[in-house]
Order: C-alpha cells, then structure tokens, then sequence
C-alpha cells in the first residue's frame, strides 16, 4: 500500500497568469481647428494665468441640462485632460460619460459666438439652444 498523504504535501510550482493588457482610454473629446484656435486666443487674453478650459454640464435649463465652459486655473487629480491641437481642455469628472466622443467646434457670426458641441450623447435639444438633454454613453467591454 502506497502512502498518498507525501505526494500532495509538495505541490507543483505555479506560473503567474499574465496580467491582461489595459486596454487604451478613447479620447473624451476633440477639438475642430476652430475651437482650438478660440481656445488659444482665450488662453492668451485671459486675466489671470490659465491652464486651459474646464468643460462640463450642470443640471438646469429647458431640456435638463446645459455644457458648461470656463477658464481653468489648475489641474484637479480627477480632471480627465484631453490635449488636442495644441491645447487643454480639463473635463469635469461627473461629465466624462456624457461627453465620450464629442467634437467641440466654434463658430462666430453677426449675432454671437460660441463653442458648439457635436455630442453623439445628445438625444435632445430645447427650441433655445440653451439646454441638452444627454444619456450616458454606452462603453463596449
């Protein structure tokens, strides 16, 4: 009779399972040339020196919410930085999500000036052009 209780007390070497590859964070936002440029000449004009322009949306307005942009004085840790074209845009965490795949555009005419977004997010809009109605993007695993 053969004594089994010695033969699992030395048990084979384990191999470490290789770690899976992170796979690469899309980029939240991108900026056409215009928008780039407008971002330049607010950087250059601004007050107080600025890191770039803080971008995210607040609860309000006609449709529910609205994109808010203004002047960023620092980097918060939690801010997602998109560099495009040659400047900062900081994304507001609470916006990543609604903002994935949008194109911030500028255009300028007689009656005003603004950055537009291009948001594949969007499913709706008020009559205004105030306000947006947004759905969280859908992230393929």
């Amino acid at each position: 009779m053969t004594d089994m209780s010695q033969s699992s007390s030395n048990p084979a070497p384990t191999v470490p399972a290789a770690k899976p590859k992170p796979r690469p964070r899309p980029q939240v936002m991108r900026l056409t040339d215009a928008a780039a440029l407008r971002v330049q000449e607010l950087t250059k004009r601004a007050d107080s020196e600025i890191v770039g322009l803080r971008v995210g949306i607040k609860n309000g307005g006609c449709a529910g919410q609205s994109y808010t942009v203004e002047y960023a004085h620092d980097v918060r840790p939690t801010d997602e930085v998109v560099e495009d074209k040659g400047v900062k845009i900081l994304v507001d965490p609470k916006a990543v999500l609604f903002l994935l795949g949008t194109e911030m555009d500028y255009k300028a005419d007689k009656m005003q000036a603004q950055f537009i977004f291009n948001n594949p997010n969007q499913i709706s809009a008020c009559g205004c052009g105030e306000s947006v109605q947004l759905t969280p993007a859908k992230l393929e695993g």
